[in-house]
């Protein structure tokens, strides 16, 4: 099977998420800072254009007789002709003088219009009709009875700030493409130190999911990168163990579940032929086709109890019941098969009965698992103990055998599914773990003691039935209920 994957880059989501971004910040830098510049610039020349002109101020005090005289004779006498052009327009929007001496033709002086009409001084960059960008500033002037004499205006060439101020936005230009082919390489660089790693756990992840579990990616950083590469590496490991148990489960319920089949078909066989014949023999082969129907049905309700299990499925009944009566007739259904394998299995009833809260039908079945256990691992000449004691709120349960015990890597694992410490021992590896869920379920606890070649201690601890906690606690759900009767 091809697995086939359509994703979007990741450079390219960078690239439209970050380095946009980078971009426009760049190019709002560059924009702001050359129009604060400009607007720097502009502002200098005005204040140095203002100072040179000064002396023009004395229009002001003049009359309309005077004011062309005085204009001619300031313009003639202006120091600062090779800096700037001055202008004198009087009233009726002539042009009395400049300093250059040379009379102006067609020249648009919008400066002149705004400073005419707001009564001050206005600045403003325009063209001439040659095309020239110039910067030219018109103050109004007003004899002392406030009548409008006219205005005097100065002019001067923006070729050299234009200049000047173009070099500042080729440099600035050049510093932010300088900064983006920074910004690009170390994102780029950044960006395939990623992608790298996980286009390699992309493809192990997959051959993980296609079976292959030996797969494992080499971890090479010391960051979230290789702590994912690891967890896949520890996804892989316990996959692979998962696989090996399911595989290991599977042969041994196949192997459960055909013994009882073989031998039901071959003492079935048996039994038919024998029948008129040897009426013994077809008794026998009638008690051992019940024998292992009880088995295989046995074994068919752990794996139904498993998927339950699995799928939370599986519910206790609980209510009051004689626990140590319940755990008599699971030691009394060994008794016999114990005998027979010259195993001595004791139980001594403790002399007052002790209540739990519980399903008997399912904590019976805890018990028979644990029993069953401790029978089957037990050798000829061993013995199984099996002791009730009464705690402060809680009952202790002990089944403990002279066994072959459990390896000391394997006794955390023997509660987990399909897990069998020992595969040579029949059973499915699922009734211990069935086991642990249904004490959990009757909020106790299940824990194992092992000793390799010594034998295991099986302790089940299950708390005392408490009439009258029950009874409050029924007592307050039904006051619950009423008042949300009365509130309704």
């Amino acid at each position: 099977m091809q697995l086939e994957i359509k994703f979007k880059s990741i450079a390219v989501r960078w690239f439209f998420n970050m380095f946009l971004i980078v971009v426009l910040i760049v190019c709002a830098v560059v924009i702001a800072f050359i129009a604060v510049f400009n607007s720097v610039y502009t502002e200098r020349i005005t204040m140095l254009a203002n100072d040179l002109t000064y002396e023009f101020n004395s229009l002001s005090g003049t009359t309309r007789a005077t004011f062309r005289d005085t204009a001619i004779d300031l313009a003639e006498n202006f120091s600062y002709k090779t800096k700037l052009e001055v202008q004198v327009i009087d009233r009726s929007d002539n042009i009395i003088v400049t300093t250059t001496g040379f009379q102006p033709t067609d020249q648009k002086m919008p400066d002149y219009e705004m400073a005419k009409k707001s009564g001050g001084t206005e600045v403003v960059k325009s063209r001439t009709t040659e095309g020239e960008h110039i910067l030219a500033g018109t103050t109004a002037v007003y004899d002392s009875s406030g009548r409008y004499l006219g205005a005097y205006r100065w002019i001067t060439s923006l070729r050299n700030a234009d200049k000047i101020i173009t070099n500042i936005v080729l440099i600035l230009v050049a510093a932010g493409a300088v900064v983006l082919s920074f910004c690009a390489l170390s994102g780029l660089f950044f960006i395939k130190s990623i992608v790298n790693p996980i286009r390699d756990v992309s493809n192990i992840a997959r051959k993980i999911a296609m079976g292959d579990f030996n797969s494992r990616i080499e971890i090479s950083k010391n960051d979230e990168i290789g702590e994912l590469c690891d967890t896949i590496n520890y996804m892989a490991s316990e996959l692979s163990q998962a696989e090996n148990l399911k595989n290991d489960f599977i042969s041994s319920v196949s192997h459960e579940l055909r013994t009882p089949l073989t031998a039901i078909r071959g003492w079935g066989e048996t039994a038919k032929m024998s029948i008129g014949t040897d009426e013994a023999l077809v008794k026998r082969g009638l008690d051992v086709v019940l024998s292992e129907a009880d088995r295989l049905s046995g074994l068919v309700e752990e794996l139904l109890d498993f998927s339950r299990m699995e799928t939370g499925r599986l519910s206790v009944v609980s209510q009051p019941l004689n626990i140590s009566e319940l755990l008599s007739e699971s030691v009394d259904m060994y008794i016999e098969l114990a005998r027979q394998q010259g195993i001595e299995l004791i139980f001594t009833r403790p002399a007052e009965d002790i209540t739990v809260a519980g399903d008997p039908n399912r904590l019976k079945q805890v018990f028979i698992n644990i029993i069953d256990n401790a029978v089957k691992y037990t050798e000829n000449g061993g013995q199984v103990l099996v002791d009730q004691v009464c705690e402060e709120g809680c009952v202790r349960i002990t089944v403990k055998d002279t066994g072959v015990g459990i390896p000391a890597q394997d006794i955390d694992r023997v509660k987990e599914k399909f897990y069998k410490a020992n595969k040579a021992v029949r059973g499915s590896g699922i009734g211990l773990a069935v086991a642990d869920e249904i004490i959990k379920q009757h909020k106790g606890l299940l824990f194992l003691e092992s000793t390799e070649g010594v034998g295991t201690t099986v302790t089940i601890v299950l708390p005392l039935y408490e009439p009258e906690t029950e009874q409050e606690e029924q007592q307050s759900d039904d006051g619950q209920e009423k008042g949300e009767l009365n509130g309704e």
